[in-house]
């Protein structure tokens, strides 16, 4: 995944509302966001290729997201799935704080990744890219390929939409927040960042929905976890940006 935007204890009826979009090859075997038919337990889409899943929630309310630290230097082709970081959370019953000490102790072993991992009580995030973990305050807070808020354009962009979106709000407007996320706007090219990927490639993923033949925003999904809202809501799109298709799972009827 390679956009996420995170509120906690924002809006009433959805103390935890995650939008965001996964960013992939169009190539690569995925199955849709559902549950999971050897742990019925979990509702996320499913990594088809190396195991394990970008984002997902549970019914008793755990959740988690992954995203890719872009830093094509230090890439190792034999390393562990990051997906499977937000798996073995989902799957487990340790507190997000242990959880993350666990996985601090062993991010070494990982490609880049910034993980952030909740249970309705706490969320904390975690990169191996940065510094030590730490549990997030209430607040909106936003995710891409680098650490937590650093402000590229699409980051900016996407994190003050949904601020505006939640703003007064007593319940998430679930089709504005799939609107924001599906902004096509490219920054200028003064305002990318240098990732060592070379400048077209920054243009081409500068915008917060990638349309690409072959790499492009596959699908965006909003989780909604409180007392009045248990929901993950996933839309998937062709290579040409078209929809391709949706699931809404109410997780409390799972």
């Amino acid at each position: 995944m390679c956009l996420a935007v995170l509120a906690i204890d924002v809006i009433p009826d959805a103390p935890v509302l995650v939008a965001a979009n996964r960013d992939e090859y169009h190539a690569r075997p995925t199955a849709a966001a559902a549950p999971w038919r050897d742990d019925p337990r979990i509702i996320a889409g499913r990594d088809l290729q190396s195991g394990g899943t970008w984002m997902g929630m549970t019914r008793a309310g755990r959740h988690a997201l992954v995203t890719n630290y872009r830093d094509p230097m230090t890439i190792r082709p034999g390393a562990p799935s990051r997906g499977k970081l937000v798996e073995d959370f989902l799957r487990g019953a340790v507190s997000p704080s242990e959880y993350i000490a666990t996985v601090a102790a062993s991010g070494a072993a990982y490609n880049g990744f910034n993980l952030i991992v909740g249970d309705g009580d706490d969320v904390w995030y975690y990169s191996n890219r940065g510094p030590a973990p730490r549990a997030l305050a209430p607040g909106i807070y936003a995710l891409s390929n680098h650490l937590l808020d650093t402000p590229w354009p699409k980051l900016a962009r996407t994190k003050a939409a949904f601020t505006d979106i939640l703003r007064g709000a007593p319940s998430p407007d679930i089709e504005a927040l799939f609107d924001a996320l599906g902004d096509r706007s490219v920054a200028q090219d003064a305002e990318l960042p240098d990732t060592g990927i070379g400048l077209e490639r920054e243009r081409f993923l500068s915008s917060a929905f990638i349309v690409g033949l072959t790499y492009g925003t596959r699908s965006s999904t909003v989780m909604a976890i409180g007392m009045e809202h248990r929901a993950l809501y996933e839309r998937r799109y062709a290579p040409d940006g078209t929809p391709a298709g949706r699931s809404n799972w109410d997780v409390r009827a799972v």
